[in-house]
């Protein structure tokens, strides 16, 4: 049917109507009709799809049977990608669509890393996010869904949740329906009739032998995709249930995420340990390493965090929209506050001292000192709102970036430090090796504590054990290394700073190694 029917109750109410999915999987025939609609209605390139249908084979041969998914936006009530986005180009709509706008996004991909059903994806054509909208320029004028219409079974529905004797507000109002990711707190609005758990759960069917699926062979497990499926031993069912059919996945953050945190935790370490130094009376304020070079070398890497977090855009011409589009509640929007004003705290700290006024540098300890240390946690917050990453909810992850931070900046400081007196060398020495000691403590916690969910342990399995095992213990083993550094301050702090990058890495790469969907 492609014309929607007003029901006469909706009619005489003004308030917009509230649209939902109902996928009824007891009929779904996996002819993925849906999947092509979608690409030919909305010219979705080839390689990625705003809806596909996954496929698992439950039970073992011969009393074995083929369950499908058809996967997509869950156009969620409480949306992570809507508050994740610094530009509100993924916006909600009056009627409750979760829609998007390309032209404000600037592809930072913090949709993605928040979406915990990885529904979104960048467009390879245009680089901007985009995912299912419901076909809302459909919705508006009275059809249904591409998708919708193409169902030979009519497995798939859509109507006003509001409506109580629409279709849809009849089996989510009385039936029996599911959810996937319940526990993620979203509300999903795409409602699942008769799935199955093997298909609804990412990590209840195994990966198939080989990699193979059904048409196609999974894409190589490195740092730019994720494999689907659980792999063994890390299943979350004990039911005979294998990967049948499934889509590339790919990492939202690269690398430079990586160097990023790294970067920025120099910029703003290395302002912290000397501030404090000035107040414990080692350090003085006419000294050439505070007038001087705390200024420079803070500025200068926190110049590179910068340029590294604009490289990492897709749009990096648009990354001012992140100030004059901005959207407040992401923390991406904050955290560019905080590094601009303190940015402008050191620039003040580096004019005082050209202009001789050593008073002013330490007046500026007061807004700088907070400000550095927000500077190296606000990370810790922008991860939190990677609803889909469950690593990285961790209520200890701002205590760990603020050490993270006193470990970069005090050595970084007894490498530039080195001509210094003793005593500053030798106060920096233990810097490292307590700011050292304190991140080995956090690490082990991080991986040795039972983890709440299975996301949570299978990301620490490919942290510690898995592709990113090397990394790790590398920045673990040169942690260790950095608690000699109150005998030999030079060498330590080098190869701490060194293995504190290779951890960044890890731990952003583990952190987005795990299926969603």
């Amino acid at each position: 049917m492609e014309l929607l029917p007003l029901h006469p109750s909706t009619a005489r109410t003004e308030s917009p109507p509230s649209w939902v999915k109902v996928i009824d999987q007891t009929k779904c025939i996996g002819c993925h009709a849906c999947t092509t609609a979608c690409k030919s209605e909305n010219d979705v390139p080839v390689g990625v799809s705003r809806t596909y249908v996954k496929a698992v084979d439950v039970g073992t041969f011969p009393e074995a049977r083929r369950a499908f998914q058809v996967t997509r936006c869950n156009q969620c009530v409480d949306a992570p990608c809507v508050t994740a986005c610094p530009t509100s180009a993924m916006y909600k709509r009056p009627d409750g669509i979760v829609d998007f706008d390309k032209e404000s996004c600037i592809g930072c991909k913090a949709c993605i890393a928040a979406c915990p059903y990885d529904a979104i994806f960048i467009n390879p054509e245009d680089h901007s996010a985009e995912k299912c909208n419901f076909c809302a320029h459909r919705l508006d004028v009275g059809l249904e869904p591409a998708c919708v219409t193409v169902c030979p079974v009519e497995a798939i529905l859509v109507g006003d949740q509001n409506d109580p004797l629409s279709s849809v507000g009849q089996i989510v109002g009385r039936g029996v329906t599911q959810v996937r990711r319940p526990e993620k707190d979203t509300s999903p609005k795409l409602f699942y009739k008769g799935a199955t758990s093997a298909t609804l759960d990412p990590l209840a069917a195994t990966l198939p032998p080989g990699g193979i699926f059904a048409w196609a062979q999974q894409p190589e497990t490195d740092g730019h995709h994720i494999n689907s499926g659980a792999p063994e031993g890390h299943a979350t069912s004990a039911a005979a249930a294998i990967l049948a059919y499934d889509v590339p996945h790919n990492v939202p953050w690269d690398w430079r995420v990586g160097l990023y945190t790294w970067t920025k935790s120099i910029a703003a370490g290395v302002y912290l340990v000397a501030a404090i130094l000035v107040l414990l009376g080692v350090l003085g304020t006419d000294s050439t390493l505070w007038r001087w070079t705390v200024p420079v070398a803070s500025l200068t890497a926190l110049g590179v965090t910068g340029v590294v977090l604009i490289a990492d855009l897709e749009h990096p011409g648009r990354f001012y929209y992140i100030f004059t589009r901005a959207q407040w509640g992401s923390w991406l929007v904050r955290g560019g506050v905080i590094i601009g004003l303190y940015g402008g705290v050191l620039a003040l700290h580096l004019l005082g001292s050209l202009l001789g006024t050593d008073g002013l540098a330490s007046g500026l300890m007061v807004p700088g000192i907070p400000l550095a240390v927000m500077t190296a946690v606000y990370t810790a917050f922008l991860f939190a709102q990677a609803k889909a990453r469950d690593l990285w909810q961790n209520p200890l992850l701002p205590p760990h970036f603020a050490v993270q931070a006193g470990l970069a900046g005090a050595s970084v400081l007894a490498v530039l430090a080195a001509a210094e007196n003793a005593r500053i060398l030798d106060a920096l020495g233990w810097a490292i090796a307590v700011t050292a000691g304190l991140h080995l403590l956090m690490i082990a916690g991080e991986v040795t504590l039972p983890h709440v969910t299975a996301h949570a342990k299978l990301a620490t399995h490919h942290l510690v054990r898995g592709r990113f095992a090397t990394l790790f213990w590398i920045g673990v083993a040169t942690s260790a290394v950095a608690l000699a550094a109150p005998v030999v301050p030079i060498a330590p702090a080098v190869i701490g700073l060194i293995g504190l990058l290779a951890f960044e890495h890890a731990y952003v790469q583990a952190g987005q190694s795990v299926p969603l969907a």
